[in-house]
Formats: structure tokens, sequence, C-alpha cells
């Protein structure tokens, strides 16, 4: 156990210092030798450390008599915390999600039968505004910097961020709600929150506008689950019994109700109540 702490606090401790070194690359900033010699030194021996403990975790895996991907997983799932797994997944999904965007493919998940319900009425003109901001204030930050290294470490920084905010709404716009014609329901946001509530869970569903505080994902201690767009919510589903969720960074909850916005709610609320009169 001491070797896989080790490999995981080495990891979070290399992980920042090796993205400034290539933040500094991108932008045209050549380090001292010594300090690039350092880095790649520490990075390297956190890769051999990192391999050695995921080499033993396989290894024990496999005694148990694991099959070698399930080892392999169960050796990555040991020595990388869920939240950074997590956070990864979202930005591979992002970027993946700007390209379907772009391309104009078919929403993720959405099958021929199946209702797509969009959710990203409330926060368009917000997330444009924000990608608006972000060009000002790489035109801005251009003329008033005055060192050119500093301002390309910044130029990369505020074209990233800008690419970052555009793949965040395309998540959203290209994975809506989804409910399936047997009345399965999947509850999305983007690519960091994904339920899906079986019809048998449903105890009653209604149209129901609130304006809650609060982040994303909030859970009250009464079991009642605000999915929030834009500061507000449009359906609300109460259910027969707690429900097991997945927080954004891995973290599992139960819910009683669940809240969340629809562009369109009453035509989701009353599919919704057909499927479950069928």
């Amino acid at each position: 156990m001491s070797t896989l702490r080790a490999a995981r606090w080495a990891a979070a401790a290399v992980i920042p210092g090796e993205l400034a070194l290539v933040l500094c690359l991108a932008a045209g900033i050549e380090p001292p030798g010594r300090v690039v010699v350092v880095a790649e030194a520490l990075v390297l021996g956190v890769l051999l450390l990192e391999a050695w403990t995921l080499r033993s975790l396989y290894a024990a895996a496999r005694a148990r008599g694991a099959a070698p991907p399930a080892a392999r997983a169960e050796a990555v799932r040991a020595v990388v915390p869920v939240a950074v797994r997590r956070l990864l997944a979202h930005e591979l999904r992002a970027g993946a999600s700007l390209g379907r965007w772009v391309l104009r493919r078919r929403p993720h998940g959405v099958r021929p039968g199946d209702l797509a319900a969009a959710y990203t009425g409330p926060q368009t003109a917000m997330m444009y505004g924000f990608v608006f901001v972000s060009l000002i204030e790489t035109v801005a930050l251009a003329v008033l910097i005055p060192w050119p290294a500093v301002h390309r470490v910044v130029l990369v920084l505020d074209v990233y961020g800008v690419v970052l905010l555009l793949a965040l709404h395309a998540a959203c716009v290209t994975r809506p709600h989804v409910l399936r014609p047997d009345g399965t329901l999947r509850v999305r946001y983007g690519a960091l929150f994904d339920l899906t509530v079986p019809p048998q869970a449903v105890a009653s569903v209604r149209v129901d506008r609130r304006y809650p505080e609060g982040r994303l994902v909030t859970l009250s201690e009464d079991g009642v689950l605000d999915l929030i767009v834009g500061s507000q919510t449009t359906v609300t589903l109460e259910l027969t019994g707690p429900l097991e969720f997945r927080r954004p960074l891995g973290a599992r909850a139960e819910a009683r109700t669940i809240r969340f916005h629809a562009d369109d709610p009453r035509a989701l609320v009353d599919a919704l109540r057909a499927s479950a009169a069928r």
C-alpha cells in the first residue's frame, strides 16, 4: 500500500510541473537546460514508479484468477484516482462532441424511435458570451502585455480556454436527454452527468419551473437532486424509491426526486406519461 500511495502522490506532484513545461515549450519559451533535465528526470522516475506499481497490481490480480483485461483495468483503477480518470474522460468526450457538433452528426446515444430533449436554451447565450469575452481578453492582453514570452503563454492558455468552452457547450448540444420507447429516461448534462431512470422507478412527472441556487448538480438532505441549467429546472420527476447516481467526479449518492431542465418540458412530460400509460 505504501508503494501505491507513493505512486499517487508522485503523479500528483509532477503532473503540474510537466504541464507548465509543456506550456512554456508550446509558447516558444526555452527553459534553462538544467530545468528541462531535472523535470524530465522526475517524470521518468514517476513513470518507472507507476509502471512498477501497475505491474505489481496486474500480477496480483492475475494470481487471483482475473482475466488480462480485467487485471489491467483493476490496476489502473487502483493507481489513478477516480476523479482524475473522470476528468480526463470528460475532456476526451467533450473534444469528441465538438467534432460531432461541427460535422453535424447524429446526437450521441439517440437511436431511431427515441425522443431527444434539448436543454441548452438557458445557457447558450451565456456560453457564447464567455467565448466572446475570452476572445476580447486575448486581443486586449496581446496589446497590453509587453513581454513576448508571457504573451505567448497567455495566448496558449486563452486559446485552450476558448476551445474548452466550445467543447463543453458542444457536449451539451450533442448529448441531450433521451426517452426510449419503453419509457427509460436518460438524464444528462454534456459529458459530465449521465443518469438512467428505468420506467418502473418513476412515480410521477410534471412540468415544474424552479430557480434553485447551487452548483450544476445539487443534492439536498431529503434526496432532491437538482440538475441546474442556466439557474433553472423545468421538470420534476418523483421516484418510487431511492435511485443511485454518480456525481461528476465519481462520488455515489441517492436521489428520491430529480429536477432537471428541458427546453420543451411539456413535450417530454407528455411523452413520459404516454409511455407509463402503455
